[in-house]
């Protein structure tokens, strides 16, 4: 059965049962988001040097077809022209990342080419009436650092404080909300420690390490800029999930839940909004180290207070300690050895839940986010008085043009129908979710997964970079005019 033959997404959100159409609040902002590397291109052009991600791309079996960065979408050149677009679909806002290797090549002194590049795109933003809204690293350490220890070095932290502030420098009157860092488990455990991701290393060790010393990056930043200017939005951006045992009733699949739980979602949300690590956490993970890493003062350094949670979803988890008969495909089937991201899961399976599947295998669960966003809300924001974003929701589906040069994505609208249902569902549930992100803008280099999933709004042919908007942009236009879901 093809992606396009599934039977539809069937949710039990209000948005899905009813005529009527849900209004979303006032002061609700609708965007797209996308990433420096995997749309930019111009991958060695005035002055831009390699990050981690031009290194691991190069390396035998990383990436499906050897693919890369160099050239992506070409939003380097074609900039105005995409600016242009999201103001047709009516964005409000618009996630951006700017990239370190451009900005510092080398991790050196600021090169005015590349950050000039994101200045004319603020005042692009800007002219339009959408509003930025700045990453400041979205995984594409510059690989001259990385030669340095990476992440797992801690000198990292603070030359990524100084970075920002770089940014700042440039960007800082016009640009009002930043966030600090873009899914900090796939840039530490996915990357260090699963080596799916650059840099490719698989050291539990390592992945810990990274996990800190990016927090502690993030806490830095945000000392530093709010030091600079007290009025600035800030915050981070975290991949969660929903992880669920496959049977209640047994031990062992409570266990797994937990621990998916554990090295996925609190180990990042504990040390942010708690000032510390989970107890069980630091015990799965004790023999890696993690208590190696952290020195005096760190947590209340990374526990600085946040004015933005960014909640990236695309799916739940139903794990178990039991193997699964017919398993998911858990990433891109590269053919370079890679092994679990999760540094002490070991005998932890997914299971499948018997729901849709986008084109990666990845279930289709709205009401997942309803409840995930309920559980964030009232377990770590609401407490510490921080608004919250749902800063990525997408799918990749199997996308065919039409003859008329189209691109019917029914399965797409769907999807994003059902999330922006579920936000809704939040919103009454008294969630004070206050926007929501499309990932992505466009198609474009997806990791490890090469050219081959497409997540955009809008279609480009990387042979001529031509965009089309696809049916399920124009459906999102539609939603962000009428301020409703119908």
């Amino acid at each position: 059965m093809t992606m396009l033959q599934q039977p539809p997404i069937v949710t039990e959100n209000k948005a899905m049962t009813t005529t009527d159409a849900r209004s979303f609040p006032p002061e609700f902002l609708f965007g797209a988001a996308t990433a420096a590397y995997q749309i930019e291109g111009a991958a060695h052009e005035d002055g831009r040097t390699d990050s981690i991600w031009d290194a691991f791309s190069r390396v035998p079996g990383a990436v499906l077809g050897a693919e890369n960065g160099d050239v992506a979408c070409d939003h380097y050149h074609r900039y105005r022209d995409d600016v242009a677009m999201m103001k047709d679909l009516g964005l409000q806002t618009y996630r951006f990342s700017t990239s370190w290797s451009r900005v510092q090549p080398d991790g050196g002194p600021v090169n005015p080419k590349g950050i000039d590049f994101y200045s004319r795109l603020v005042d692009e933003l800007l002219g339009a009436g959408i509003k930025p809204w700045l990453t400041l690293y979205h995984w594409d350490l510059p690989q001259a650092l990385e030669e340095k220890g990476g992440w797992a070095n801690r000198d990292t932290a603070a030359l990524f404080r100084d970075y920002a502030l770089n940014v700042h420098d440039a960007l800082g009157d016009r640009v009002g909300v930043w966030t600090t860092l873009n899914e900090p488990w796939c840039s530490s455990f996915l990357s260090y420690t699963g080596g799916v991701h650059a840099p490719g290393r698989q050291s539990p060790r390592d992945g810990v390490a990274a996990a800190h010393h990016l927090l502690l990056g993030h806490g830095l930043t945000i000392e530093a800029l709010r030091d600079r200017d007290p009025k600035l939005e800030l915050g981070i951006t975290l991949n969660l999930t929903v992880a669920k045992p496959a049977d209640p009733t047994r031990a062992g699949d409570v266990d797994a839940a937990r621990r998916i739980d554990g090295q996925f979602n609190r180990v990042f949300l504990d040390p942010i909004f708690r000032g510390s690590y989970p107890e069980d956490v630091l015990q799965d993970v004790a023999q890696f180290g993690l208590t190696d890493f952290i020195q005096a003062g760190d947590l209340a350094q990374i526990s600085q207070p946040i004015d933005t949670l960014g909640v990236n979803y695309y799916h739940g988890e139903l794990v178990s300690d039991r193997p699964a008969e017919h398993p998911l495909l858990a990433q891109a089937p590269t053919s370079r050895p890679t092994r679990s991201a999760f540094p002490a899961a070991d005998g932890v399976f997914n299971h499948p839940q018997g729901l849709p599947l986008t084109a990666m295998e990845w279930e289709v669960q709205p009401d997942g986010l309803r409840e995930l966003l309920v559980h964030v809300n009232t377990e770590y924001a609401a407490p510490a008085g921080t608004s919250l974003y749902v800063t990525e929701n997408g799918a990749a589906f199997d996308d065919v043009v039409a003859a008329d040069g189209s691109v019917p994505d029914p399965r797409r609208t769907e999807f994003l129908k059902a999330h922006l249902g579920a936000v809704l569902d939040a919103i009454d549930e008294g969630v004070g979710v206050k926007g929501y992100f499309y990932w992505s803008l466009m198609d474009n280099y997806e990791w490890a997964w090469g050219y081959d999933k497409r997540f955009g709004i809008v279609r480009v042919d990387y042979e001529t970079q031509k965009r089309t908007v696809k049916d399920s942009g124009l459906a999102y236009a539609e939603i962000i005019r009428d301020r409703a879901l119908s």
